[in-house]
């Protein structure tokens, strides 16, 4: 009981840290906190592998039928598509790293050059740009936005002059509306606009006081962009004028400092090298690849679902046996297995298999269990068209494992009123010259009613030749030991979904096609239907017509 516990833990686990993962790169990575989406994805990331769940119990715990219909689409369907989108999600970690950094690296290789052109890594403009800001906003006033939106968008030095002459002979104009100054001292006539361009003429010298702003004479200056409740900006660089790099005209000691919004406020740079490194660029990385991610698993997915719901193909098998007399040279068995009615698959997918089975015009149809998922109250109707098989010698039933967690003996009962021949431990001689026998499934043991090889196979004449249908492949060494020529199985469903075939073969001798085990031959079906989600992916179902060859034909 405590081995049981632990792995029960083990896998409850996994599976929630799946869902964890899951929910880190597609909700987390991708979406800002708070948001709507992150929201809503972290709503679904609990939701759903509840609903899994949900639809995994809701038959064995006797939950009415038609909830089950209802919750087993949408869990099943989750489950298939966590799969793929785990498998692909683990995939891009191998390029998230490149993606990340190589960008980044390019842009730190171009930065010397852009730098001169728009500043794209937060530098100030071009020096091209910085003469007209101080005629510009001589001309309209220290808060003027307009002026400011001018120098931000480049204007040339040439445009600018005629600007800087005017304001030069005319009158200081008004201040903006809402611009703010330090206050004035009384009794001081207000101090003209002291800042010169190349082609203005000198201001004569005008008495200062501590209390007045003065704009340094620069041939260069800063962006002048400002803020509406900034009073003063931080000190601009050092102007082309004295070498002590003291501007030109700001004789007074103490005069406050002439100023300009810091070019990182509007970042004219930004975004030109796309989402560029840091949080921006994870996110864009992130999202790209979750983008890539959902679009494979899904794509995955559907593909998978109408390879199940088109119906089975039919392959077919030659099988040559040593002891097979001449007369069934040819003999053709159409072997039939995990056809899994179900919540999802129901009435329609079990006339698809029937009509797939008649075209074939088998000699006998092969059930090797797993029928049903689900008691004969619910599915009975879904198995109707079953009785609807063709073949000369008739249809042959054995039990699998998910006919006893549906109730074995209520299905024995019903496939017999099909039309088919339950095989429960026993064996029938077929009149063209073998023997086939069929035992119970290896599950039927907890109830009571499992295979028994001695009472299908011990006491017949080992000269003819067997076939023997059980539903697992396990029991192929016990077969062996019975002599037995040829045995049909089914169980594995071949993986069902890639790559399920590597844990089927770590509990499975064979997981699909024809292999030999002393004198035994096994096949194993992939199976015509699907268990849980209604997907296969690198296992299409099949149904396989296995033509006997003797050797003296």
């Amino acid at each position: 009981m405590l081995v049981v516990l632990l792995v029960v833990a083990l896998v409850l686990t996994v599976y929630f840290g799946a869902h964890w993962y899951v929910w880190r790169r597609l909700v987390r990575d991708v979406t800002r906190p708070g948001g709507a989406a992150r929201r809503a994805g972290t709503a679904a990331a609990v939701v759903l592998p509840l609903l899994s769940l949900a639809a995994l119990t809701s038959g064995r715990l006797g939950v009415p039928f038609p909830l089950q219909q209802a919750l087993a689409w949408p869990g099943f369907m989750w489950l298939a598509l966590m799969l793929y989108l785990v498998l692909t999600l683990l995939a891009t970690e191998l390029v998230r790293p490149l993606l990340v950094r190589l960008p980044a690296r390019g842009a730190r290789r171009a930065r010397p050059g852009a730098g001169a052109e728009a500043g794209a890594a937060g530098t100030e403009p071009a020096a091209a740009g910085r003469p007209a800001a101080g005629p510009v906003a001589g001309a309209a006033g220290a808060g003027s936005a307009v002026a400011a939106g001018s120098v931000a968008a480049g204007t040339a030095p040439a445009a600018a002059a005629p600007v800087a002459a005017t304001a030069a002979k005319a009158p200081e104009a008004p201040e903006a509306v809402g611009t703010l100054e330090p206050p004035k001292t009384p009794d001081t006539p207000k101090t003209p606009d002291t800042r010169t361009t190349p082609d203005t003429r000198e201001t004569p010298d005008i008495p200062k006081t501590p209390d007045t702003r003065e704009t340094p004479d620069t041939r260069e200056t800063p962006d002048t962009r400002e803020t509406p409740d900034t009073r003063t900006t931080p000190e601009p660089p050092k102007a082309t004028g004295t070498p002590d790099g003291t501007p030109e005209g700001s004789d007074a000691p103490g005069a406050p400092e002439t100023s300009a919004a810091p070019a990182t406020a509007a970042r004219p740079g930004a975004g030109l090298t796309g989402a560029g490194p840091g949080m921006a660029r994870r996110r864009f990385v992130s999202r790209v690849l979750a983008g890539t991610a959902v679009a494979v698993a899904a794509g995955t997915v559907a593909g998978g679902t109408h390879s199940v719901l088109r119906g089975p193909s039919v392959k077919r098998v030659t099988v040559p046996l040593a002891k097979l007399p001449r007369s069934a040279h040819g003999y053709r068995i159409a072997v039939v297995s995990d056809v899994h009615l179900g919540p999802t698959l129901g009435r329609a997918h079990a006339q698809r298999i029937v009509d797939a089975v008649n075209s074939t015009q088998p000699d006998l149809v092969a059930v090797v269990g797993d029928l049903v998922d689900g008691s004969v109250e619910n599915l009975g109707p879904a198995a109707e068209p079953l009785a609807r098989f063709r073949a000369r010698h008739g249809s042959f039933f054995v039990t699998g494992n998910h006919e006893y967690f549906s109730g074995a003996e209520q299905w024995v009962d019903e496939v017999r009123d099909l039309g088919m021949r339950p095989l429960r431990n026993e064996r029938v001689e077929i009149a063209s010259g073998f023997d086939l026998a069929g035992v119970n499934d290896v599950a039927g043991e907890n109830y009571g009613d499992g295979p028994d090889f001695a009472r299908a196979l011990g006491d017949r004449d080992r000269a003819r030749a067997a076939v023997l249908l059980a539903h697992q492949p396990v029991v192929v060494h016990d077969a062996v030991r019975y002599g037995v020529d040829l045995q049909l199985s089914g169980h594995t469903h071949g993986g069902q979904m890639w790559p399920g075939e590597f844990l089927a073969g770590l509990a499975n001798p064979t997981v699909e096609g024809l292999e030999r085990y002393g004198d035994t031959q096994l096949y194993v079906s992939r199976g015509a239907g699907a268990w849980g989600p209604p997907v296969r992916v690198g296992a299409p179902s099949d149904i396989t017509v296995v033509q006997l060859a003797s050797r003296d034909a």
